[in-house]
């Protein structure tokens, strides 16, 4: 790049890489600065990049949806040249059981009614009928594994889900990552790898730019913190906090990865599913193996990290749980004694809703807390992002009167200030990984 960047965006992730692309659709000259290699390690690089619709809020629903047609019509979104490898969007549907503790998704029905996204509901018949594998009989609520009633039925029995037919997954969420950064690359954006950000820079009241950690300084007039678990940092770096009512906070997850049960072809005929009963969500994977996730059940500490480098990332009791809870849906699934799958670290909010938003420091930006449910919705969130900042930049008081923002697929309107860092924690969010 010749000349100083228009804008430097702090993380080579999913979201920092499609932030980019949007901005540098848009002709703003951008300059994204990682320590690691795009997406090559960190929150994206372990993600299940599970592509859902459902979300407890309208507003988290309808971006939701927005984002799902990125995913489906992603090289004409891209714009690569023909050839080039792209992440692959599997479109299985989400499987979601309907449960006291969701509210037998009434929430969900309806957001999903009020946007004219798809859904269809099933009983226990269609349920069984379609996956004869998995045990309907109810084990809520989740036990820790050192309860004497883990693993025992309640008496009661699942009697219905709701099924989105156009939920899917993303085979490979790093190269997902590294095709925007090559998209945003053909439009003129900038990316360094191994550049750590040290302090970020101000004057005259506004942010003039990084320091990196070997004395370099690189000055723009804008600077986003798409850092992910590390946004946290960089927002203390950047003075900001006391400004905010949501916090973000690094917290180790860990994901199972165990093989289908023997004579079930779980990468053709499976599905995502989502299972608040047993406090798990799963989906198929490469190989026939099934990922298992948890849905952050009361009784699992939640593992909150002090920064986002030297964490433990060896597997322990909770991949055992997570796998032997999910046991309880799938009877005939086999346990290795080798535990496979994922530690990492999510960029956990306040009420697990992101922060996309201006800050006190005029010129720095954020898109942060975005860690668990905000995978599937980075292409709209750099569109967003894009739009946030030429308002602000333009003149606009974002806090003072928020920004309105057209999905360009659902051709719905939302108030951006629902993802403000200044909002209150809001009641409505299931407060765990579901949104």
């Amino acid at each position: 790049m010749s000349g100083a960047p228009d804008a430097i965006i702090i993380g080579a992730g999913v979201i920092g890489a499609a932030t980019a692309f949007e901005l540098a659709k848009a002709g703003w000259k951008t300059l994204s600065l990682d320590r690691n290699a795009v997406a090559g390690h960190g929150s994206t690089a372990g993600s299940c990049a599970i592509v859902r619709m459902h979300y407890s809020t309208l507003d988290g629903t309808a971006f939701a949806w927005e984002g799902y047609h990125y995913w489906r019509d992603w090289a004409e979104y891209l714009g690569l040249p023909a050839g080039t490898e792209l992440a692959q969007f599997r479109e299985v549907g989400c499987l979601v059981l309907k449960t006291e503790a969701n509210g037998y998704m009434a929430k969900h029905i309806a957001n999903s009614a009020a946007l004219g996204c798809p859904f269809e509901e099933w009983d226990a018949d269609a349920i069984l009928a379609r996956w004869p594998h998995l045990c309907l009989e109810s084990f809520a609520p989740a036990r820790r594994m050192d309860d004497p009633a883990f693993g025992e039925p309640n008496g009661g029995r699942i009697g219905g889900a709701v099924f989105w037919p156009n939920a899917g997954y993303v085979t490979d969420p790093a190269l997902s990552a590294q095709n925007l950064a090559d998209a945003a690359k053909a439009h003129g954006a900038a990316f360094r790898m191994g550049a750590t950000v040290e302090a970020v820079l101000r004057e005259g009241g506004r942010v003039k730019g990084v320091r990196l950690a070997e004395g370099e300084e690189i000055h723009a007039p804008v600077v986003i913190n798409v850092a992910g678990p590390g946004s946290a940092a960089v927002n203390e770096l950047a003075g900001v906090l006391d400004d905010m009512t949501i916090a973000t906070r690094p917290l180790r997850q860990e994901v199972v990865h165990v093989p289908a049960p023997e004579g079930v072809d779980w990468e053709r005929d499976g599905t995502i599913i989502s299972d608040s009963d047993i406090a798990c969500y799963s989906r198929p994977e490469h190989g026939n193996h099934i990922l298992v996730g948890s849905e952050d059940p009361p009784c699992d500490a939640h593992r909150w990290v002090e920064a986002d480098t030297g964490y433990d990332t060896a597997f322990s009791d909770q991949w055992t749980t997570q796998a032997m809870r999910y046991a309880q849906r799938v009877p005939a699934l086999g346990i290795p004694q080798q535990a496979r799958g994922v530690v990492d670290l999510y960029d956990a909010s306040t009420d697990w809703i992101p922060i996309y938003d201006r800050s006190a420091l005029p010129g720095f930006y954020m898109a942060c807390g975005t860690s668990g449910n905000q995978y599937k919705n980075a292409p709209i969130a750099g569109k967003l992002m894009a739009a946030l900042v030429a308002y602000c930049e333009g003149g606009r008081d974002h806090d003072a009167e928020p920004m309105r923002f057209t999905l360009p697929y659902i051709g719905r309107e939302i108030d951006a200030g629902f993802y403000s860092r200044r909002r209150p924690v809001n009641e409505e969010s299931s407060f765990s990984v579901l949104g």
